[in-house]
Parts: structure tokens; C-alpha cells; sequence
């Protein structure tokens, strides 16, 4: 018997190429099964469920990405609204792949303005790694799929008990937190992709780069000291922005923030907690800062991170809890 972690069953994601292949993983003779059957089952329980119904309107969704089979299939679950409602025309490629989400180019349809978009699809539920979700979900109140706070009593029990229908609710809040914090950040003028729409399991949002590559993010890049020093006031702009929004990113680093052109765009903001309501929140802002002021270090720029995260934290009267550590 194989013990399995997160990552594991991610590289597993990105190697299943068709059914023939999932079957061969999940089948009954032992000598052919590379992985225990039990790990599998809300994978294939999916995938039945999804391939059996799936609604004629959606035939015609045929995409240029050369995806896996069992990609098809979660991103025609995944996607397939968009293409309904005309937000994207096609699929063109992945430009983004990662431990929770991954991020594909598409081509636009007519409700957007630009040529294309980004869609953020997150990884099957049973195979998401949210490290320390809990730290980021204290004091927050759970969101629907409307974006709303969730008052059905019913729905809010299964969220506490962590039933499976609490855990698939507590997947679309995580989702739709960050579709939420995009639309609050982006109308504030922060520099974050603009938001279109969201699904039960993704999100379009502003493409960052060209047809022929997409942004890099800052970590892979190496900036002339003048551009670095532009740009790291830039984010700094952006860090009073978030705070002056009542919102904390929770996990920034140059690993979330795209350079195209000069121009700055921060992503990733499921985990985004309040000022407010998190006792934890003043700790994690400083986290974020430190990241971001170790990478600028290394361009040339030196700053002191627990003074700048100080002075911008009591411009905005925010109450410092008794700091815990986080990882």
C-alpha cells in the first residue's frame, strides 16, 4: 500500500492522459494498480457524473488546447458556463499550472472587451493543498456562489461539520473570496486583473501578456535598480490600496506578482483575510511585506520591513493582536 501527499495525487492530475489510463489506476487487479482504489473515488465518482448528464449545449465546445482526457472533461465542467454565456470562444492553451489552480489562456467572446482572458480553474477538490486554510477562514464570514454571506442555517451546519456538501461549500466560498476581493480591489484602482465572472470552480478574469507568452512573475525576473525602485513603490501603492479596502493579500511574494511592460499586476486572493476580524491579521500583513521587501533586497533596494508594514498598519487604526506564528 502506496501512502499518497497532495502532490502526488497533483502529478497524478497532470498524467492521466485518458480513461483507459484512469481505469488502469483504479482497477480491481492489484499487480495493476499503481495507487490504493479509495484515493480515486471522488475522481471517478466525477467524472461519471459529469460525462453521463452532460448537457447537449455544450457539444459544440470544442477547444484548440490539447488537453488530457480527464482535463477535458473538468474543464468543460469547469469552463463550460463561460463558453454558454459567450465570455470565451475557445481554450487556447495552459499558461499556468499549479498545487491548487491552474491558469489557461482563452480566446474571448463577445461580453469581453479584450482578445483574451484568463481563466483560473481550480484543481479537483480532493486533490486542492490549502496549507493552513484555517488561519486565513478565522473571522471571516462563508460566501455562496452568488458572492453573498451564507445565512441558510442548513448550509452553515454542513459547512461546520465539514460534510462532503459542507466541504464542496467551502470550496466555492474560497472561490468566490477571491473573485469578490478582485472585483473590491480592481473598481479601488489596485493593479489586479479586472474580474469578469465566476463559476462553481472558476474564474475569468484579464489576461497579463500576449498571444505568445503570458507574464512572468516578478520571481523570474531581474530588474535594473531605477525600475526596481519604480516598482516597488508600486507595490507598496498597492499594499495601502488592499489596507485601505479593509483587505490583507495573506500570501504575497514575487511568486503572485506579474511584470508585463513595465506594469504590475498582483493575482491570487482566495486567502485574503480582514484587518478587522482576523487575529492573526497584522502577523500576516507582515509576512506579506517582509516577501515582498527580501525580493527587492536582492534588486538592489533596501527598506525595513517591520517598520513599513508598522506605519502602514497604524495609518489605518488597525488593532495589533498578540502576534502567533505563522509558517
Amino acid at each position: 500500500m502506496i501512502n499518497m501527499n497532495t502532490n502526488d495525487y497533483i502529478d497524478l492530475f497532470d498524467e492521466l492522459e485518458d480513461g483507459e489510463e484512469l481505469n488502469n489506476f483504479i482497477n480491481k487487479d492489484k499487480r495493476r494498480q499503481r495507487f490504493p482504489e479509495k484515493h480515486f473515488k471522488d475522481v471517478r465518482n466525477a467524472s461519471a457524473g459529469f460525462v453521463a448528464p452532460q448537457d447537449d449545449s455544450l457539444g459544440s465546445f470544442k477547444f484548440t488546447y490539447k488537453a488530457a482526457r480527464f482535463e477535458e472533461w473538468w474543464l468543460l465542467d469547469s469552463l463550460g458556463s463561460f463558453y454558454e454565456y459567450q465570455w470565451i470562444k475557445d481554450v487556447l492553451r495552459r499558461v499556468k499550472g499549479g498545487k491548487e489552480a491552474s491558469v489557461y489562456q482563452c480566446l474571448s467572446g463577445p461580453a469581453v472587451n479584450d482578445r483574451l482572458a484568463a481563466a483560473k480553474v481550480y484543481r479537483p477538490r480532493a486533490l486542492r493543498n490549502l496549507r493552513n486554510d484555517g488561519v486565513y477562514r478565522a473571522g471571516r464570514a462563508d460566501l455562496g456562489a452568488d458572492g453573498k454571506v451564507v445565512i441558510d442555517d442548513g448550509q452553515l451546519h454542513a459547512m461546520q461539520k465539514k460534510t462532503e456538501y459542507g466541504r464542496e461549500l467551502l470550496h466555492q466560498s474560497w472561490i468566490a473570496y477571491e473573485f469578490t476581493s478582485l472585483q473590491a480591489l480592481h473598481a479601488a484602482g489596485a493593479d489586479v486583473p479586472q474580474p469578469y465572472t465566476m463559476a462553481h470552480n472558476a474564474i475569468l478574469m484579464g489576461y497579463i501578456g500576449d498571444e505568445e507568452m503570458s507574464a512572468p512573475a516578478l520571481s523570474e525576473v531581474n530588474l535594473e535598480r531605477s525600475e526596481a525602485a519604480k516598482v516597488f513603490d508600486r507595490v507598496l501603492y498597492n499594499l495601502d490600496i488592499f489596507l485601505k479596502n479593509e483587505r490583507i493579500h495573506g500570501d504575497l511574494s514575487a511568486y503572485n506578482i506579474l511584470y508585463w511592460d513595465g506594469d504590475i499586476s498582483i493575482i491570487d486572493f482566495p486567502q485574503v483575510v480582514s484587518p478587522h476580524v482576523n487575529k492573526d491579521a497584522f502577523t500576516i500583513f507582515q509576512r506579506d511585506v517582509k516577501r515582498v521587501c527580501d525580493y527587492f533586497a536582492r534588486q538592489g533596494i533596501k527598506s525595513d520591513a517591520q517598520k513599513l508594514a508598522e506605519k502602514m498598519w497604524s495609518s489605518y487604526g488597525y488593532q495589533i493582536f498578540e502576534p502567533e506564528v505563522i509558517e
